[in-house]
């Protein structure tokens, strides 16, 4: 399990790790959400994780680095979260499950969230008490 303080439920787990996509959203200094952003999500083990397919500099993941709080949707689940960069141990195992699921879309892009590019732009997404 992960070091936060809620954990994601079993039918969590399975609906968001079995979502094609998932939207991602930073909250703001007052708060308030952020836009919506649509990307990739795959489950290893008990955790969720999510990669930046433009890297370190893309918005998103930029404010999310800022301000670690936000709420992700996917697979019917909505769900406030804390942004966590993963020890590095992760990363094949995180690479491996974005192949698994993702390569029908070719190299090309499955290659923009994978390998080190992708390590260095990653987060788990831990539960957070409402």
């Amino acid at each position: 399990m992960t070091a936060s303080t809620t954990t994601w439920t079993d039918d969590e787990l399975e609906r968001v790790g079995r979502a094609e996509e998932l939207q991602v959203s930073s909250l703001r200094a007052d708060g308030s959400l952020r836009p919506f952003v649509t990307i990739w999500v795959v489950r290893v083990g008990d955790d969720v994780y999510v990669r930046s397919a433009y890297g370190r500099e893309n918005g998103w993941f930029r404010r999310a680095l800022a301000d670690p709080r936000g709420r992700v949707r996917a697979g019917g689940v909505e769900k406030d979260v804390v942004f966590v960069e993963p020890d590095d141990s992760v990363h094949p195992a995180v690479d491996a499950a974005y192949h698994a699921k993702y390569d029908r879309y070719g190299p090309a892009i499955v290659g923009s969230v994978t390998g080190a590019a992708g390590a260095a732009a990653t987060f788990r997404l831990d539960p957070r008490p409402s």
